[in-house]
């Protein structure tokens, strides 16, 4: 029986050994996965925005706040747990980064209120007011993309 017990507990922990690079690349890809599901949802409410704004498509308040409002919902999730150190692999996001971990927090947080005021905007349905403070929540996702993502 004690013979049992050990041998137990030896495969369980060779099992365990084995397994942690496994669990840990799966980790980082989730990751990654989480960051680009993040980041495509805001192309999703983005998307419709700008072809308003850029005349591409009939303005139309309804669903020009109903994206609005998707989108600082969605801003609100924390993107940060898509960045665990070092997690470039095969992503978009740059290594510098994580060089400048509080900058790229702080361009997240500008999204984050830029998203929250158009948001307020697009309740308002003043259509030249909503151009303009997408235009400034566009900006602060420019600002991020040029500087901390990179294209495969």
């Amino acid at each position: 029986m004690k013979r049992r017990l050990i041998q137990f507990t030896l495969i369980a922990s060779l099992l365990a050994a084995v397994g942690m690079p496994t669990l840990a690349d799966e980790s980082t890809q989730g990751a990654i996965d989480f960051r680009e599901s993040v980041m495509t949802t805001f192309k999703w409410y983005m998307g419709p925005m700008g072809a308003m704004v850029k005349g591409k498509i009939p303005f139309d308040a309804a669903l020009f706040k109903s994206r609005a409002d998707g989108l600082a919902n969605a801003s609100r999730l924390d993107v940060s747990e898509g960045f665990p150190e070092g997690s470039v692999g095969e992503s978009e996001a740059k290594p510098e980064i994580w060089d400048e971990w509080d900058d790229f927090l702080s361009k997240y947080q500008g999204l984050q209120d830029e998203a929250v005021k158009l948001q307020q905007v697009a309740a308002t349905g003043d259509e030249a007011a909503i151009k303009e403070q997408f235009l400034k929540t566009g900006e602060t996702c420019s600002s991020c993309h040029k500087k901390y993502r990179s294209k495969k």
